[in-house]
């Protein structure tokens, strides 16, 4: 796999391992402007298999720098619907064609942004925070568009702003829920959908470096951030996001 890639894929390639890595560290939803671009690269299906293990790699990198930073029982809310996300994404699978999946995303995504946008217009009045069926929809919504394109990361935004997690423990709570959930994945992905590969995983290893330094970016560059620049960067980065996936 490795000798019939092109110059813009492997360009592509670097420059996810870079976003991905510092995005999971702090600059969240970086990995997110390049997902459009892999699925060019390499195919909408495709690509979820090449990005997947990088992300599990910079999970751990940020698990190990945050480690103490998580909220368990907003994590343990989310994850078991996220399972069933994933059932709902394989049934899927076999409905959509491999061509349909890119637009599938950009709705999914579509659908969170207006989310985001009515949690923000209400701000503290909204009240279904406090339901049980908020975190559950949130952890159904997340599952299915991880396992659909790993791009879990505008659900998991509407779902922290709108519980109004403050910025480090928005972070913390990220790194562990996706590193459960990544790994979680990897099976699926193998023996499901057949996209992880060891010529993929080559790929990936030859990308760890990349990742690390992206990770090292982001842990310096989310101290810079103001609570409140750092909630209007992850909304705009959202909308954009949306918007690449759609055109």
């Amino acid at each position: 796999m490795i000798e019939t890639l092109s110059v813009f894929q492997w360009s592509i390639l670097a420059l996810a391992a870079l976003c991905i890595g510092m995005s999971k560290t702090g600059v969240q939803g970086m990995m997110l402007l390049i997902v459009p671009y892999m699925a060019m690269a390499f195919g909408a299906k495709e690509s979820t298999g090449v990005i997947l293990p990088m992300l599990c790699m910079a999970d751990i990198m940020a698990v190990a720098y945050y480690k103490r930073i998580a909220d368990w029982k907003t994590v343990a809310k989310l994850l078991p619907t996220a399972l069933l996300g994933f059932l709902v994404a394989l049934f899927v699978d076999k409905l959509v064609p491999a061509q349909g999946f890119r637009q599938l995303m950009g709705w999914t995504l579509a659908l969170a942004m207006a989310v985001m946008i009515w949690s923000e217009i209400f701000g503290k009045e909204n009240r279904w925070m406090h339901k049980w069926w908020y975190s559950a929809l949130f952890g159904l919504l997340g599952g299915f568009t991880t396992m659909i394109g790993n791009a879990a990361g505008p659900v998991m935004s509407v779902y922290l702003l709108s519980m109004r997690k403050e910025k480090m423990e928005y972070i913390g709570i990220n790194a562990w829920f996706f590193l459960v959930v990544n790994l979680l994945k990897v099976p699926f992905q193998i023996f499901a959908w057949d996209n992880i590969t060891w010529g993929s995983f080559s790929l990936n290893l030859l990308m760890l470096p990349v990742i690390g330094i992206g990770a090292l970016l982001g842990i310096r560059l989310v101290k810079l951030f103001p609570e409140k620049a750092f909630r209007r960067f992850i909304q705009i980065v959202t909308i954009l996001s949306v918007a690449m996936m759609l055109v």
